[in-house]
């Protein structure tokens, strides 16, 4: 009975997501327990990407093997492995079952079974159950027969991501694909499952490929230097440097030396010749972080450097050939930098080649759980506690906190709501629970999604309150209402009026004229 729908979905062309929620959602129902999951081993750590029967945020968190006993024998041993009841190792699911929201397990039974690809150990499958008894000789000979479906639906997974990455791959490129995590992925790793970052991320691989300027758009602390990251591995120049420069950072005096190099003697202090940071990218990408804040004297070399590839060392006499991908990344309007004289139009223009909104956390739905659960986890690694979680009223209040600093913010959140709690004389022994008052958020900062949580997001930026009820003639309501319309759209696409015009659904041409009737333009 078992094997007749696992079989069937094997054989059914389903997205990677399905086809595994899917192998879970089967083995929970056959093995009649309380939770199922299935995780994937990177490097050091185990990463959930499907469970049944665990909280949502269990999707975010990453279970370091050395800390959780259970899960590093079940690695171990290439057969089943089973816990006894009265087992004294910890359990990583405690606190995060459904049915036991922030309670211990109780008594209960645990098996599971590493899962192999090709030779190598892929991951592990784990199965819970609330009542003693529930595993015995016949269970676990079961689940041992099921380690063959269950590999075959990881290794179609991997087979069908395989080939997408050769469809959209520049001649000659290698596969460079997740599921092969380098040293230090795990921490740049970007975390979510939400609409529009399936979209954004699909965007990404396929400019990834070319060697097009690419200006990363967003507010402070949406992580523009992962998808940064992610650009350059995803790209054929994965195996050169990627080189990362804070213009935000750079002393005015000290810019153009940083970025260019330059040679002995050159200035006071001068003593001999320095590569900039494009000749330490070469081959590889240059990533500039902050873009607008770059002096206008060395914008102009900037943009010589983008329209011939050559850059030239303070004090040199002769260019040099350089071949570096640029990745530029903003949390300002360049558009009204540009009106405004600060920033130079024709370099705005070399650097816009392909802009990329990112959405902002508010605009991402359930990622703020699966995000808040990879910091869960961290901090309760940090601090020594037995298990972290969030309150049922604690997930509610992120889902609609704004977020105006975005990810970097909620992780302030919840490790300032962790020490808060420890501080209050909570055991480590215990299962500490988050609630609302432990993350000091503001309560009347409340953002009400237009869309259920997952459902695609219309725009990448905070959404326009509607005009007050008109007073007047419908004809003023009406151009009121599409000034504030245009004007919000442009504001959270950089003044992109290409990228306004898709994200309100008209004709870019239409658009501008609409513009200059109401004034806009």
């Amino acid at each position: 009975m078992l094997h007749t729908p696992l079989l069937a979905d094997l054989a059914t062309d389903l997205p990677q997501a399905v086809r595994l929620q899917r192998l879970v959602a089967h083995l929970r129902e056959r093995f009649h327990c309380g939770a199922v999951a299935l995780l994937q081993l990177e490097e050091d750590h185990l990463r959930p990407v499907a469970v049944e029967g665990l909280v949502r945020e269990a999707l975010g968190r990453r279970f370091a093997v050395s800390q959780h006993p259970r899960l590093a024998a079940i690695l171990a041993r290439t057969d089943v492995t089973w816990f006894h009841h009265d087992s004294t190792l910890p359990d990583p699911y405690d606190g995060l079952l459904d049915t036991l929201v922030g309670e211990p397990l109780p008594v209960h039974d645990c098996m599971g079974i590493r899962l192999s690809v090709d030779g190598q150990p892929w991951g592990v499958l784990t199965l819970d159950a609330l009542q003693t008894g529930t595993f015995g000789d016949d269970a676990r000979a079961a689940l041992a027969d099921c380690r063959v479906l269950a590999e075959a639906a990881v290794r179609i997974s991997r087979l069908e991501r395989e080939v997408q990455a050769l469809r959209t791959a520049p001649p000659l490129r290698g596969v460079d694909d997740e599921r092969t995590p380098r040293a230090g992925d795990a921490d740049m790793e970007i975390v979510g499952q939400s609409e529009p970052l399936m979209r954004l991320l699909h965007e990404l691989d396929v400019v990834a490929g070319s060697d097009l300027p690419v200006l990363l758009l967003g507010e402070t602390g949406v992580g523009k230097e992962l998808f940064a990251r992610r650009l350059h591995r995803q790209s054929p120049r994965a195996a050169r440097p990627l080189v990362h420069v804070n213009c935000a950072a750079l002393p005015e005096s000290l810019a153009e030396s940083e970025l260019f190099g330059h040679v002995r003697g050159a200035f006071s202090g001068a003593v001999a010749d320095r590569p900039g940071r494009f000749e330490a990218a070469e081959g590889g990408t240059l990533f500039l972080d902050e873009v607008g804040e770059l002096p206008l004297a060395v914008q102009a070399k900037l943009l010589r450097t983008l329209q011939n590839g050559e850059i030239q060392r303070l004090g040199a006499d002769r260019p040099r050939r350089v071949n570096v991908r640029v990745i530029a990344a903003t949390n300002r309007n360049l558009r009204e930098q540009v009106t405004g004289g600060a920033f130079r139009a024709d370099l705005y223009h070399r650097l816009s080649v392909y802009p990329v909104p990112i959405p902002p956390l508010r605009d991402r739905g359930n990622d703020v759980l699966l995000i808040a659960g990879r910091f869960l986890e961290l901090n309760r690694a940090r601090l020594g506690l037995r298990s972290l979680r969030l309150s049922g009223p604690a997930q509610e209040a992120l889902r609609r906190y704004p977020w105006p600093g975005n990810i970097r913010e909620l992780e302030h959140v919840v490790s300032r709501a962790a020490l808060k709690a420890l501080s209050r004389g909570v055991s480590r022994a215990d299962i500490v629970t988050l609630e609302p008052a432990l993350l000091d958020l503001d309560a009347d900062a409340v953002h009400t999604p237009a869309a259920p949580p997952d459902a695609p997001a219309q725009s990448a930026g905070p959404r326009a309150a509607l005009p007050a009820a008109p007073t007047g003639p419908l004809r003023e309501a009406v151009d009121a209402c599409q000034r504030t319309s245009i004007t919000t759209a442009l504001a959270q696409h950089g003044g992109n009026w290409a990228q306004a015009a898709r994200a309100l659904e008209v004709d870019a041409s239409n658009l501008h004229k609409l513009a200059r009737r109401l004034g806009i333009k």
